[in-house]
């Protein structure tokens, strides 16, 4: 009955949950968004490494104009060596099992979009769409093949050498175990679920349909993730 008593309580229960919630990977800001928690309309899910497992592979190599998948693999590897990127890290990963690989040089890397290097002389692009438009990169040849892949929820990597296409590197991010079940009970607590991604929006959507999110927020830039979020918040929406 005593008023002290609560005054005492309630900051203790807030430390030690956020203390138990830390434990087992859950880091909540203050206890001020803890209370506010319950008041939240909508979730927005960042795709690699939330919904999926952040652990990507190495599913398909496409190679064009008389290129060696297994060459195809060592250049693309070579350049995305000096990236810090988890899909260029797999390739890596794939290549230096069969093939060795070197250093690139002239390494940039163009966020949201893949990189460009040079190698043994000539200048190699490895990116989305956004980036072979970019260098004057036709990719009409790969179209098809670019569709498939992407249908079937893998990102495709383009890769491109001397201006010319020169194949396709696909990536797949495997899906959580329990990500369909944690996205059907937040479902149930009458959240509005999103799921946010940079991938494009065909890869997105066959992801998204897989855990069962209708929302989907693709082609969204690292830097441009916050704005998103804060206009969905303008649609006068609590979200986590």
């Amino acid at each position: 009955a005593c008023p002290c008593a609560l005054g005492l309580a309630k900051p203790t229960a807030i430390m030690v949950g956020t203390g138990k919630g830390a434990e087992n990977g859950i880091l909540i800001k203050s206890g001020e968004h803890l209370e506010k928690a319950h008041k939240m309309e909508t979730i927005v899910l960042d795709k690699t490494g939330t919904i999926t497992k952040g652990e990507p592979e190495v599913t398909d190599i496409v190679s064009f104009d008389s290129l060696d998948r297994d060459e195809l693999l060592r250049i693309v590897a070579t350049v995305e060596k000096s990236s810090e990127h988890p899909l260029g890290q797999a390739i890596v990963k794939k290549a230096e099992k069969i093939l060795m690989i070197t250093e690139a040089e002239d390494f940039v890397a163009l966020p949201g979009k893949g990189l460009k290097a040079r190698f043994e002389g000539k200048t190699i692009y490895v990116g989305n769409r956004k980036l072979m438009e970019e260098g004057g990169v036709s990719i009409e040849i790969g179209e098809e093949e670019l569709l498939r892949l992407e249908s079937e929820g893998k990102t495709a990597m383009i890769a491109a050498i001397d201006g010319n296409l020169a194949g396709i590197i696909a990536v797949a991010d495997q899906i959580k175990e329990n990500s369909k079940k944690a996205i059907a009970d937040l479902k149930d607590m009458g959240l509005e679920v999103y799921m946010i991604t940079g991938d494009n929006e065909r890869t997105a959507k066959a992801i998204a349909k897989q855990v069962e999110i209708d929302n989907v927020l693709a082609e969204v830039l690292p830097e441009n993730k916050a704005k998103v979020v804060e206009n969905i918040k303008k649609e006068g929406k609590l979200v986590g």
